[in-house]
């Protein structure tokens, strides 16, 4: 009876499930075994291996290539759907390009470290054509330097829910509200995952001028790549300052494994459909 050689493919996606859900579990140590030498060798191994940071990102890397695939393809005739809308609200493309800050890991003799790269970043557009950023400026500037009289004075003197993030915008189309408020305007960025620029989970990548505000503390959130969704983001959203803010993404970064990773992921439904902390 002829032998069926098992796909490359199939092999790859069994070592990666298996590496997701064995960091999971949090396999850090295991008792010794009274069988042989060789199942203890092996089981060594794996814990060296799952405590191998390479390991995390490649293995990582591959998760999110093949969930933002699948996403994408499911879908697609959502994302039909709404740049329809997009377009029939207001006058201008569907997508809004804009760029941002983004990181990626770099090993320079046995060491990690984050290289700092900008990169393009896509998502549904939700404000008027040729709107001016400089309102989102002030606004930033005031939230990174706790002015809360500042945001307030922005937000023309109204006290919304999340207000650390800037509601009733003008510049925002009607189409654009909705996206925001459901989250769906991210929905581009799923390509932006495919093509490396971004994780399906991690910090959100900010814009250059955002970054140029920053002190050394708020720099350690730019030690991971950017992601569609993160702690900051299934904790407490908007509804947080910066400085809480950052502390949640340098929680992530810290003690990211696959297990957080996988409740992160379980967990960002459940916030966009509750729309906490959404504008």
């Amino acid at each position: 009876m002829p032998t069926r050689r098992v796909p490359p493919a199939a092999v790859f996606a069994v070592f990666v499930t298996s590496l997701f859900f064995a960091s999971w579990l949090g396999l850090r140590s295991l008792p010794s075994v009274a069988v042989s030498r060789s199942p203890a060798l092996i089981v060594k191994k794996l814990i060296a291996v799952l405590q191998n940071r390479r390991i995390y990102f490649l293995a990582k890397r591959a998760f999110d290539v093949v969930i933002a695939g699948v996403l994408l393809v499911i879908f697609t005739p959502v994302l039909l759907v709404i740049s329809l809308l997009v377009r029939l609200d207001s006058p201008g493309s569907a997508i809004f390009a804009q760029e941002r800050i983004g990181t990626r890991v770099k090993y320079k003799a046995g060491q990690k470290y984050w290289e700092l790269r900008p990169f393009i970043l896509y998502k549904f557009r939700t404000m008027r054509q040729e709107a001016d950023s400089g309102l989102h400026q002030s606004f930033v500037k005031a939230l990174i330097m706790g002015d809360d009289v500042g945001m307030s004075t922005l937000q023309n003197g109204s006290k919304p829910k999340a207000k650390y993030k800037l509601n009733n915008d003008p510049r925002t189309t009607r189409v654009g509200k909705w996206l925001r408020k459901t989250s769906l305007d991210e929905l581009p960025q799923l390509w932006n995952v495919i093509k490396g620029d971004m994780s399906l989970v991690g910090p959100r990548p900010p814009l250059a001028y955002e970054v140029e505000m920053y002190s050394a503390a708020h720099m350690r959130r730019l030690e991971a790549q950017p992601g569609l969704t993160g702690l900051w983001q299934v904790s407490a959203r908007s509804e947080v300052d910066f400085d809480k803010m950052v502390a949640l993404d340098v929680k992530y970064i810290d003690s990211q494994s696959f297990g957080m990773d996988l409740f992160i992921l379980l967990r960002t439904p459940v916030a966009v459909l509750t729309t906490k902390g959404a504008s």
